[in-house]
């Protein structure tokens, strides 16, 4: 079955005023949608079609050599967005809690310490990319993405990441990335992180 852009679970607005309606609405509808329709096209007729994302991306060397870039950059697009929007709420914001938490800091010294890193993380990545807290080999770590690579290609779980594309951020904050960056705290669903943290240990544990 082919991909499909999933519905938002908020209103445009709901982001308000940290992330605007306007550039929601393009983010979500625009940009999102042509990472899907590139992504199908490319894997139509191929053993590949229809497969989990993620899985693809695990396997995407064993693509048809002429795919494989067409697939990293807007499989990898529908599967980093995807997550994107399930990792916001407009009840966000506030701290991790539990197992997490603790996780958190144990891997990074403090909350805040890793709040820092993720977010030079984000500034320094050079043009578009993406900024991400993924479980690497059972252990939390930070790291970042050129394009829309996701970290599924480097062995790794994303569990958090923030898109530093200017379609992300442009409309509301220009050229403003690290106040983008820093807003962008007040709209994380760290119930959202904490179920993905929890399944990703489940799975490396198996």
């Amino acid at each position: 079955m082919p991909y499909e852009v999933p519905p938002l679970p908020y209103d445009y607005a709901a982001l308000e005023p940290h992330i605007d309606e306007q550039t929601m609405r393009l983010h979500h509808d625009k940009h999102h949608q042509a990472y899907v329709d590139k992504a199908n096209d490319a894997l139509s007729g191929t053993d590949f079609d229809g497969q989990p994302i993620e899985e693809v991306l695990r396997n995407l060397s064993s693509l048809p050599q002429d795919k494989q870039a067409v697939v990293r950059n807007n499989g990898g697009g529908h599967a980093n967005h995807t997550l994107f929007w399930e990792s916001m709420s407009p009840s966000g914001g506030g701290q991790p809690s539990g197992g997490l938490a603790d996780a958190i800091n144990d891997a990074f010294g403090s909350f805040d310490a890793f709040k820092e890193q993720f977010e030079a993380n984000g500034v320094a990545q050079f043009g578009s990319g993406w900024t991400w807290l993924v479980l690497d080999g059972g252990e939390l770590k930070l790291t970042k993405t050129p394009n829309q690579d996701s970290p599924v290609l480097e062995g790794q779980t994303p569990l958090l990441g923030n898109d530093v594309w200017e379609h992300a951020y442009y409309l509301k904050y220009q050229n403003r990335r690290p106040e983008y960056l820093k807003a962008w705290w007040n709209v994380v669903d760290w119930n959202k992180v904490a179920e993905r943290y929890a399944a990703a240990r489940q799975t490396a544990a198996a």
